[in-house]
């Protein structure tokens, strides 16, 4: 459940849990004090940011998978939902495929096409952003820019700067209102690899 303004958001269940980025949902709680403002405009807003940080890796993941279009699915059914479509079954939908092509291309090898999978799926993800005020939240926020800018830095060899530029660029993608609803919440959680290193990255740059 969304609050905040007249514009809330429908009663959904969560996406599918990308392991490294997305936490099972909390029962509603009654202390105000866990719960934020969050309007459904400001999620879509949210969602709309992820596909912008998400959508140039697509063409990591479909150099090595020419024929595979979940992760696009995926960041077409966000960008719906970012441009006013409703919060339904599509986005989980295309959540859980675009995390199966994750993995099977990881399991195959190709871990920079993975990531840019990843990305895609937490487009969709970044739709079921909980107004709680909790830090593993900011994952749903900053996760598609995070793993896009892993997949940029494998696909040139794990060169650290290559992932700087993709953060930077993510950072100037931030419009106010994504940067405003960041702030809600706690700074990002520790741990998570490097994706879980490059979220705080983002994070701290727009805090």
């Amino acid at each position: 459940m969304v609050t905040g303004s007249k514009d809330t958001a429908p009663s959904a269940s969560a996406a599918p849990a990308d392991p490294d980025l997305v936490e099972t949902p909390a029962p509603a709680q009654k202390d105000d004090s866990t719960t934020i403002e969050l309007s459904l405009s400001e999620l879509r807003e949210v969602a709309g940011y992820a596909v912008a940080c998400a959508r140039p890796a697509l063409a990591i993941f479909e150099r090595e998978c020419p024929d595979d279009r979940r992760p696009r699915a995926a960041i077409d059914a966000a960008q719906a939902f970012a441009d006013g479509a409703k919060r339904t079954k599509v986005l989980r939908d295309n959540a859980w495929a675009a995390h199966r092509a994750a993995q099977e291309t990881r399991d195959a090898g190709q871990a920079a096409a993975s990531d840019a999978a990843r990305a895609a799926a937490n487009a969709c993800g970044a739709a079921f952003l909980h107004p709680l005020a909790k830090a593993t939240q900011v994952k749903h926020i900053l996760g598609s820019a995070a793993h896009a800018a892993r997949a940029f830095e494998l696909a040139a060899g794990d060169d650290p700067t290559v992932a700087a530029d993709h953060i930077a660029q993510s950072r100037i993608l931030a419009k106010p209102v994504v940067v405003d609803v960041l702030r809600r919440y706690p700074v990002a959680p520790s741990g998570g690899g490097r994706v879980g290193e490059l979220i705080r990255q983002l994070d701290t740059s727009l805090r």
